[in-house]
């Protein structure tokens, strides 16, 4: 396989990064709705992701991208590919 198909197999997800405080890695706090199976109720479920974050550009509060690799460390298995929205100061 050519490196594009390699590079579409890839998951990606889009979350909020919810912690910045680590050098080049950040937290990205994934949420999906889900039915639940008996009442039928729509609830939310979420979680923690930590993703590499190469020369730091995703800050606390921003919306990224992150996708799928290697693993970089032993909890790092993703990398942030954009950010999609930068966080509002207030």
């Amino acid at each position: 396989m050519n490196d594009q198909v390699k590079q579409a197999l890839r998951r990606t997800l889009v979350g909020k990064v919810v912690s910045d405080k680590m050098d080049k890695t950040v937290t990205v706090l994934i949420e999906h709705r889900v039915k639940h199976p008996l009442y039928g109720k729509i609830i939310m479920r979420s979680k923690k992701y930590h993703a590499h974050n190469e020369g730091n550009q995703a800050k606390a509060g921003d919306t990224v991208e992150i996708q799928e690799g290697r693993p970089i460390s032993k909890t790092k298995a993703w990398s942030v590919t954009r950010v999609v929205q930068t966080a509002q100061i207030v």
